[in-house]
């Protein structure tokens, strides 16, 4: 799908949303403009992984609509979400541990932006360890594959659920220059929930905070990175 810089990948109006019977999102409106980052910061529990669900339509949407580029997405299963642009990397990485690297990425892939070869350009690590079983790989490595295989799919929106959770200090670094990469040259629209608020503010244009289910804060990742006050204020409210 294409994108110009200015118009809405991603808009959400009056959301209530969460699984079976239980609303865990309440009346939540996001707009978030193509080609632009938004990091998602709250405190566990508050509704950041299922907000990314709902996005990507694994969670129960109880009221209110969702738009992709303008188009109504909200009754669509997964799969279309993500034929028309939608890329997943879930906090649980998901990768298929009886095939290998590049097998997990060859079930994905679709004409674009993101051939194989060019995930390894990315990944140099996947192109070493291309034939290795998913339950061999590292989980540094696991994650590796996990954003390149969602970047196989071509998208035009990227969901990152916690994608530096658990990882040694030198494969979150070299994560976060891969999203600033994506972000700053591939131009490619970002939806970051990461618990390291500063790492994530670094790399985004905007931020909310959530407090259960609810948007407690909107404005610009610089303006609340320097904020030193105002962010632990958001960070720890009850």
């Amino acid at each position: 799908m294409s994108e110009r810089k200015g118009e809405l990948a991603l808009r959400l109006t009056g959301v209530y949303a969460g699984y079976g019977e239980l609303n865990i999102l309440e009346n939540m409106d996001i707009e978030v403009p193509a080609q632009t980052s938004l990091a998602i910061l709250g405190r566990n529990g508050v509704g950041k992984t299922t907000l990314m669900a709902t996005m990507m339509g694994h969670a129960t949407l109880h009221a209110g609509s969702i738009e992709l580029f303008g188009k109504s997405i909200q009754n669509l299963p997964v799969y279309e979400r993500s034929r028309l642009g939608i890329g997943y990397v879930p906090q649980t990485r998901d990768i298929f541990p009886s095939l290998t690297v590049e097998e997990n990425m060859l079930i994905a892939a679709r004409p674009g932006r993101w051939p194989l070869e060019r995930v390894y350009e990315l990944f140099p690590r996947l192109a070493e360890r291309k034939s290795n079983m998913g339950n061999q790989l590292s989980g540094g490595e696991q994650q590796m594959l996990a954003v390149g295989r969602a970047l196989i799919c071509d998208p035009s929106l990227l969901l990152l659920d916690e994608p530096l959770e658990g990882l040694a200090p030198v494969i979150v670094q070299m994560l976060m220059d891969v999203i600033k990469k994506l972000i700053r040259e591939e131009n490619l629209t970002v939806i970051l929930v990461e618990q390291s608020a500063k790492l994530a503010l670094q790399v985004t244009d905007q931020v909310i905070v959530l407090n259960r289910g609810q948007v407690t804060y909107r404005g610009h990742s610089k303006d609340l990175l320097h904020d030193h006050e105002k962010l632990a204020q958001l960070i720890s409210a009850n």
